[in-house]
């Protein structure tokens, strides 16, 4: 099923997951550091990259929602697809707790009930990732339906002839 929301010729939703994943992930660390001792300013860039990872989260599941409402109901993929939003939804929903809780704070930086938080947004989040993977490496969502070893570049049309020596 290939993907309904493309940027030359390849799907937008991968393509945006892979910030919001790593600012949330790499803040989890820095909170992590940052209430072992490790430098205090760490708690403010993890405040920060909560904020922009929540930002990038919300545009990423709009660009899989275009491709979850194009996935036929009654199917395995569906059902996987589903999953694997609510598992981000949640995620987002737990960042967003504990944005919101040191949004007013005196300091940015996480306690210990808002580092577990955050851990079990990460546990959800390693299991979405797997969803993900499934939905497209196992079954074929947002796969380009041409896709193939020797398929020509996503940047040439694909009734344009070739001369050798072209790459493809």
């Amino acid at each position: 099923m290939e993907s309904r929301l493309k940027v030359l010729g390849h799907p937008v939703h991968p393509m945006l997951i892979t910030f919001p994943v790593g600012l949330l992930v790499t803040a989890v660390i820095f909170d992590v550091v940052d209430a072992v001792g490790g430098p205090r300013f760490l708690g403010e860039v993890a405040y920060w990259n909560i904020t922009v990872g929540l930002i990038g989260g919300l545009l990423a599941a709009v660009a899989g929602a275009f491709d979850l409402l194009a996935i036929p109901t009654g199917t395995r993929a569906k059902r996987v697809g589903l999953s694997h939003a609510a598992a981000n939804i949640a995620v987002i929903l737990l960042f967003a707790a504990v944005w919101a809780v040191r949004l007013n704070a005196d300091s940015r930086a996480a306690g210990g009930a808002l580092i577990a938080i955050e851990v079990v947004a990460l546990a959800i989040l390693s299991g979405s990732a797997w969803l993900g993977g499934e939905l497209v490496d196992r079954l074929g969502v947002g796969v380009d339906p041409d896709a193939n070893l020797d398929a020509p570049s996503s940047l040439r049309s694909p009734t344009a002839t070739h001369s050798i020596g072209d790459v493809r």
